[in-house]
């Protein structure tokens, strides 16, 4: 976040400096009076949803987001090569050095900083009303969806909600509890809902469905570790049922088939009704393409670059049907994994249309059939009630879609009639086996300790202690010390 900070210094020194009288009319700032027309907001929200995209420089773009995920047991990744980053995480051991550690920082605290201008800014603004609450409202969201990375990754950390305006203090920023953060993330939420619209304004934006998936996301995780608020269950529960019961409204659904999720080189459903929110990338800029799907996710006997893929407890447990098949690549040509270099299968579901990293697919973030899972969880911990019907049809439709079956046509072969918070806890890391959720199931429901002691003991082992949040990237604490301390 320094880095951000520092540059914040660099634009006010000029701004203020007799020896340079510069025009700042057209520079988007607080005082250049860029944000007080709808114009000028506008381009303003692209500048902040771009830090997340931002490829080799900060974000959600690349193979680092697996990388520090991969304490959870569905990820791993090449035992040599150049992968040391990434070896880390897999065994918990990561150094503050390590350059995969600033990417969703750094991405995070520079959409904040974005965030914070528009909402200093658009109450006076002139245009279209609509118009500047959707911009409004998705800072709102935007500040409160890069809190959630912040808190869920490293707990404690710099709250910072002005950062348009310059003050030497913030300099010596101090770090912020989870809960104060998670106070402001759910006041952030409300008010993005208070004024987003219910259609997204274009594909990779956020629309009020996308802050009410985010909403329960949230109320979930304070439900278990470290909050432990066990009555934020029932308002996972209802929030998440909420916006099933208004899908449609939201222009939101599951699909019916799993394999028509992913792109492919015959099948290309970017912006499907299942991505509730979505980032968007330009394949023609190497700074702005999608280098999570395409070659980091192939093996290097289709010249892919072995970043990530499964650890083999994982899926040998993974049950057979047509989910595992569209999940997992499993052969190439005649070579089956087992016979790969890593002797494991690799997410065919995230290898993209083509064997490339610069390409413009669109990285689902939330996908309806997440919100299903939510509630089919909270309702079931909220109620004590295993056997809940609408808990149950909720999981269901997942699991039959899984099986190849019709999601709304019940079948006694695939169904569950009971089910624990467990059952909903493992259909889950099968269905987002490889995405961005098997780890914070783990952490929130302290499950990293037993998940990793049933890795195959050929898979990377743990080098260091079990720790459930990340050390801060050493750069952020040179910069300023105190971030660092207790």
């Amino acid at each position: 976040m320094k880095n951000i900070i520092i540059i914040t210094i660099l634009v006010f020194s000029v701004s203020c400096s007799g020896f340079l009288e510069e025009d700042l009319s057209t520079i988007i700032t607080s005082e250049s009076g860029a944000l007080k027309n709808e114009s000028g907001l506008t381009a303003a929200l692209a500048g902040t949803y771009k830090p997340l995209t931002a490829t080799w420089q900060s974000g959600l773009g690349n193979a680092s987001t697996q990388a520090i995920l991969m304490g959870a047991d569905d990820l791993t990744t090449h035992k040599a090569s150049n992968k040391a980053d990434f070896r880390e995480f897999d065994q918990f051991k990561v150094s503050q050095q390590n350059g995969r550690l600033p990417f969703v920082w750094s991405g995070a605290y520079k959409s904040i900083q974005g965030s914070n201008n528009i909402i200093a800014n658009y109450e006076g603004a002139t245009g279209d009303p609509a118009v500047i609450n959707q911009i409004a409202g998705e800072a709102f969201f935007l500040r409160a969806y890069n809190y959630f990375w912040i808190v869920k990754l490293w707990g404690k950390a710099p709250l910072v909600l002005d950062t348009q305006v310059f003050d030497p203090a913030i300099l010596e920023v101090s770090s912020s509890e989870p809960q104060a953060i998670y106070d402001q993330i759910l006041s952030d939420l409300d008010a993005a809902i208070g004024l987003l619209s219910d259609s997204k304004p274009a594909p990779g934006r956020a629309n009020k469905g996308s802050a009410l998936a985010v909403k329960a996301q949230v109320y979930l995780q304070m439900a278990g570790w470290p909050l432990k608020q066990a009555d934020k269950y029932a308002m996972a529960a209802s929030t998440a049922k909420e916006l099933i019961d208004n899908e449609a409204t939201y222009g939101f659904g599951l699909m019916d088939d799993f394999a028509d999720l992913w792109p492919s080189p015959t099948i290309n459903n970017d912006g499907n009704k299942e991505e509730v929110f979505a980032l968007n990338f330009f394949a023609g800029q190497w700074w702005n393409g999608n280098a999570v799907y395409g070659l980091p996710a192939r093996p290097g006997e289709d010249n892919g670059w072995d970043d990530y893929f499964s650890e083999l407890t994982f899926f040998n447990n993974f049950p057979d049907q047509r989910r595992k098949d569209f999940t997992f690549q499993t052969e190439s040509g005649a070579t089956p994994w087992q016979n790969f270099a890593t002797a494991r299968p690799y997410f065919q579901k995230l290898q993209g249309d083509r064997a490339d990293w610069l390409n413009a697919l669109s990285l689902p973030l939330i996908r309806m059939a997440e919100v299903y899972f939510i509630f089919a969880e909270a309702q079931i911990v909220s109620t004590g009630n295993n056997a809940d019907p609408d808990a149950l049809e909720a999981l269901n439709k997942i699991v039959r879609r899984a099986y190849g079956l019709p999601l709304d046509s019940p079948d006694a072969g695939v169904d569950y009639t009971s089910a624990t918070q467990q059952d909903v806890i493992q259909e889950k890391a099968w269905e987002f086996a490889g995405e961005y959720c098997r780890w914070f199931d783990l952490t929130r429901l302290e499950m990293v300790e037993s998940v990793t002691a049933t890795k195959d003991p050929s898979d990377l082992q743990p080098l260091g202690t079990i720790e459930y949040y990340l050390p801060l990237p050493a750069s952020e604490v040179l910069t300023n010390p105190g971030l660092g301390e207790d």
